[in-house]
């Protein structure tokens, strides 16, 4: 897959949500994890996530939106229901993206709001728990940015196999003067 991402929450009060929302970060290869003004003890996600993520990926851990510090180029992606919010399955992935949840009962900060370059939202009935919302995006990112055969047209239909990677032909490039 090309590019990396982050993903983190703000506000969260469940341990078993932000232990099953690293759990899946690991399993999908979230490069970093982040919470933001998050009560939780550091070990009490460890209940939920038997992966152990944190021993595996960075967790960063920031008292207020405004202490969230990421890499350089790294767009920051909220995850809200909004009117104004981009539906998930029409969204282009930016190639270096930190995805930030809200917590279980409630919504991102206006203060993180506002520092988000692209907010996107779950198309489904009602809210879906945190940890699941998280598993969603990145599953979407996967399938968005990732190198993946066609879906078949039918259901009876056999599935295609992966395109051969192609290197192309070196490029020049112009230095800026």
């Amino acid at each position: 897959m090309r590019g990396y991402f982050g993903i983190g929450v703000e506000g969260l009060s469940k341990p078993m949500n932000l232990g099953n929302l690293m759990r899946s970060a690991h399993a999908f290869g979230a490069r970093f994890f982040f919470t933001i003004n998050t009560a939780i003890e550091p070990d009490a996600e460890a209940i939920s996530d038997t992966a152990r993520s944190a021993t595996h990926l960075p967790v960063y851990r920031f008292e207020s939106a405004a202490d969230l510090v990421l890499p350089e180029a790294c767009k920051l992606v909220g995850v809200e229901i909004l009117d104004s919010a981009v539906e998930l399955p029409s969204f282009p992935h930016p190639i270096a993206a930190a995805y930030v949840l809200g917590p279980e009962r409630g919504r991102l900060s206006p203060e993180l709001i506002a520092r988000c370059e692209h907010v996107v939202r779950i198309p489904s009935a009602f809210s879906v728990n945190v940890g699941v919302a998280g598993a969603i995006v990145m599953y979407d990112r996967m399938l968005a940015l990732g190198r993946f055969a066609a879906r078949p047209v039918g259901s009876r239909a056999a599935a295609e196999p992966k395109p051969a990677h192609v290197y192309g032909a070196p490029r020049k490039r112009r230095r800026s003067e």
